[in-house]
Order: C-alpha cells, then sequence, then structure tokens
C-alpha cells in the first residue's frame, strides 16, 4: 500500500491557487487542498493523510475523515513536521511505501532518511493537474462514446418522446 502524507499549510502556501485563496479564506483553501487530495487519493488508490499545524490552538488534536481522505490537525505545540515524521515511522513496514509531499528541504531529508519517498510541492501540483486532465479526458470520451438512444430517432420523435417523459402533451 502507498500512504501519501501531506504537509498541508506547506502545500498551500507553494501553490498559487490555494495561497491566493488563502490570503482571504484560510478555511476554504484547507477545504479546496482536501477535495484536491480526495481526487488524488480516488486516481491513484493511495492512502491520503494532510496534516495541519494547530498554530498554538488550545486542545488536544484533532482528527477527521473528510471525502475519504484523513485530515488531522496537531495538538498544541506541535508541528506538522513533527506529526509526519512520527506518522512516517508508525506507518512505514514491508508493505507499505511512505510519500510525503512538502516542499519543506530540512523536512525532505529527515523523513527520506527515514525510508519515505519525498514529493516537492510542484510534483504533487504537476500529478495533480496531470490526473485533472486524465479524467477530464475519460470523461470526455465517455460522454462521447454514450449513445443518447439505442434506437436512432429522427429529431422530431425525439422530440415528442422528451415531452412524454417530461410529462408535457
Amino acid at each position: 500500500m502507498d500512504v501519501l502524507l501531506v504537509d498541508g499549510y506547506n502545500i498551500i502556501g507553494a501553490w498559487p491557487k490555494l495561497r491566493e485563496l488563502k490570503q482571504n479564506d484560510l478555511s476554504a483553501a484547507r477545504d479546496l487542498l482536501i477535495e484536491k487530495m480526495a481526487e488524488y487519493k480516488a486516481y491513484s488508490g493511495y492512502r491520503v493523510i494532510i496534516v495541519f499545524d494547530a498554530h498554538l490552538v488550545k486542545g488536544i488534536e484533532k482528527k477527521k475523515k473528510n471525502h475519504k481522505v484523513e485530515v488531522i490537525f496537531t495538538r498544541e505545540n506541535e508541528t506538522a513536521d513533527e506529526r509526519i515524521e512520527k506518522l512516517a515511522k508508525e506507518l512505514k513496514n514491508v508493505r507499505t511505501q511512505i510519500h510525503v509531499a512538502t516542499s519543506d528541504f530540512t523536512e525532505q531529508w529527515v523523513i527520506f532518511g527515514q525510508g519515505a519517498l519525498r514529493k516537492s510541492a510542484m510534483e504533487l501540483l504537476n500529478d495533480m493537474n496531470v490526473i485533472e486532465k486524465q479524467i477530464k479526458t475519460t470523461l470526455q470520451k465517455k460522454h462521447e462514446k454514450k449513445p443518447s438512444s439505442r434506437i436512432q430517432l429522427s429529431d422530431e420523435m425525439a422530440e415528442i418522446f422528451e415531452k412524454w417523459r417530461r410529462g408535457d402533451r
């Protein structure tokens, strides 16, 4: 199994669209990142865990699932880097390959030393762009392939059937 650990605020700060959105609405930027990572999960099959710093918020850590993506807000005084390192150690085994998405150079080398693979924010963005293009192409092909009817109908007959379907007479 492949696991992608995402340093949430690092990615938000690195992706232009998310960075711009963050200026006005940090919550919306987080939500958009979660949606993008849900697409990544659905397409790649990876288990995706996004870690956000609690930013000195008092209280215990929070974990939730959103769009089948695991989202963790760290404990008070715990950084996302620390939690990612801990998760990389906990999740690593013979059957699991850990990937960490962050542009924090120091963090990349720390997790690389633990046997995890690193992925910069730009590499993840490029992967997302490719995935989104492939999804769009697949949907277009399915839409083009799908016949509107199994029986060829004249436009006049199709209009009559459509009126019947809607209950218009």
